[in-house]
């Protein structure tokens, strides 16, 4: 005979709304804004408003190169166990001018045990300033597309279009995205965020 109180915890666990966990850098974790200012924020609100009950959480961390999220990505999946994961990763391991073979070797360690988890991946894709050279850019730019194609994941093809080369969408320091730039990197990202909702929709 099956006993009413063993199905509660199931009936529990199966309201609970699923995480979007965001694991970025600066351009993720609201350098220079106040916390309801961001995107990711922002994203909050706006799955709210389309009848999603997901809930975001946001692991990004100012500075973050892909080998600091590794060292800890098996941690922070286990605590939060999301359904989807947001990658904004890579800009800082390119500015510092890091080998791309490294790089991407990272971020396949990441999609990697992503995936192992069980979590759908939404890859962010950057890009470089000029000043690094066109073999460097071009190589670092390749590697999105590339690892998005080889582990299924959602390919946000530039996740600062639109901000990047806009004066007036950047901070003073001419490096991170200002209030006014915090919708139009959640418009870049939304709709190939919300292709993933839609194929978790029941």
């Amino acid at each position: 005979m099956l006993c009413v109180e063993a199905l509660v915890p199931a009936r529990l666990a199966a309201r609970v709304p699923p995480n979007i966990l965001v694991l970025g850098d600066s351009l993720s974790s609201g350098y220079g804004l106040r916390d309801d200012q961001g995107w990711v924020m922002l994203l909050q609100d706006r799955l709210r408003n389309n009848g999603h009950p997901h809930r975001v959480i946001n692991s990004s961390i100012s500075g973050d190169t892909t080998a600091n999220v590794l060292s800890r990505l098996d941690t922070t999946l286990a605590e939060h166990q999301p359904a989807i994961v947001v990658v904004e990763l890579g800009g800082n391991d390119g500015l510092r001018a890091l080998p791309v073979s490294t790089i991407q070797q990272n971020l396949e360690s990441i999609l990697t045990t992503i995936r192992e988890n069980g979590a759908k991946i939404l890859l962010a894709g950057m890009r470089l300033p000029p000043n690094y050279g066109p073999a460097y850019v071009s190589a670092f730019e390749r590697i999105y597309p590339v690892i998005a194609a080889k582990y299924e994941a959602i390919l946000v093809p530039f996740f600062m279009d639109g901000v990047a080369t806009h004066t007036d969408m950047m901070q003073d320091d001419g490096v991170h995205p200002n209030v006014a730039a915090q919708s139009r990197l959640l418009s870049n990202l939304w709709p190939h965020l919300e292709s993933l909702l839609k194929q978790q929709a029941p």
